[in-house]
């Protein structure tokens, strides 16, 4: 019978027993809801061995090129190793490498980790400034391309990680962080097909990476980056941004701004509002969406009511609060 390892201990699979059904018969907790795939609540992630394609059924692509599956609908075929969601995230030691800044309130912070291992363009890192304070950070950096994990961190008023990080780290320092989390990222599946980015104030990090790794992989549909701020001096890498969209005739840099009068080189009003009056047939884009939570789900439900498809809808959940 498939063996199921989970945290250090092994479960025997009954004949025809889904992972949900022999974990809670064995006394392991799993969260579950609906036991019919639906609720995903039950999310687990397959270290070793493969687990039924209909295990995966409904699952962004990105969770399942990473090895989740939905333990209810899961009934094994061989021995599986498994763990539980975030269990990956373990802490790594890394070195600063440079402190830039970027614009008045963002620097770019590069970090050299050696244990990193792969990663994707877009994920997010738990940065730790004490074993008990930590923040988490998109990386801007691209494998392949950047030699460094890279960050873009705004100083938050009163911000405990975000303050020390601006007023305190060195070069040369050692910091510890995580692994990568997080399902906002590129994958070369479709190198035909439409994204859209958009971003305010330091969300631009994960969309900087994303554009320049699908780029790195040949992506050739159109790519449509929007960058929003509230005034100009929020903004940032507009050169590199406009070097990149005039080398590449795909790409499409449209930085914004929502409460002053742009020069000509910007545009005027919010990114949400200026990507849906430009674009029609956004039920083919994949989407990329980073910024303060509320500009997120916001334009999440916008976008979903303008057509766009909910699974092909990536942002990260994590919340900027108090950096």
């Amino acid at each position: 019978m498939p063996e199921i390892l989970l945290d250090d201990k092994t479960y025997v699979s009954a004949v025809g027993e889904t992972v949900l059904d022999t974990l809670n018969r064995s006394g392991a907790t799993v969260p579950s809801s609906c036991h019919r795939g639906i609720c995903q609540t039950c999310l687990m992630r397959a270290i070793d061995g493969s687990v039924p394609a209909e295990s995966q059924k409904g699952l962004k692509d990105t969770l399942r090129v990473r090895g989740y599956f939905l333990a209810c609908q899961c009934t094994p075929t061989e021995t599986l190793r498994i763990e539980r969601p975030g269990a990956e995230a373990r802490r790594l030691a890394a070195t600063v490498r440079a402190i830039t800044p970027l614009n008045h309130e963002i620097v770019l912070v590069a970090l050299e980790c050696s244990d990193m291992g792969d990663y994707r363009a877009g994920q997010f890192i738990n940065v730790f400034k004490d074993e008990g304070l930590s923040r988490s950070y998109s990386l801007a950096s691209a494998p392949g391309i950047d030699p460094d994990l890279t960050l873009h961190v705004r100083k938050i008023e009163e911000g405990r990680v975000s303050g020390w990080i601006h007023g305190a780290l060195q070069v040369g320092d050692h910091v510890t962080i995580s692994q990568p989390l997080g399902e906002c990222f590129y994958l070369p599946s479709d190198p035909e097909q439409p994204l859209l980015l958009m971003g305010t104030g330091s969300g631009l990090a994960p969309l900087y990476g994303i554009i320049r790794d699908a780029l790195h992989h040949g992506h050739r549909g159109p790519i449509h980056l929007y960058h929003g701020s509230s005034h100009k001096d929020g903004l940032y890498l507009i050169d590199e941004l406009r070097a990149l969209a005039h080398k590449h005739a795909s790409v499409h840099y449209h930085p914004c701004v929502s409460r002053e009068e742009p020069s000509e080189d910007l545009r005027r009003g919010r990114v949400v509002d200026i990507a849906l009056s430009d674009l029609t047939g956004l039920g083919d884009f994949r989407v990329f969406l980073c910024g303060h939570p509320d500009m997120v789900q916001s334009a999440k439900k916008r976008l979903y009511l303008a057509g766009a498809s909910l699974k092909n809808i990536y942002a990260d959940a994590f919340i900027r609060s108090a950096a």
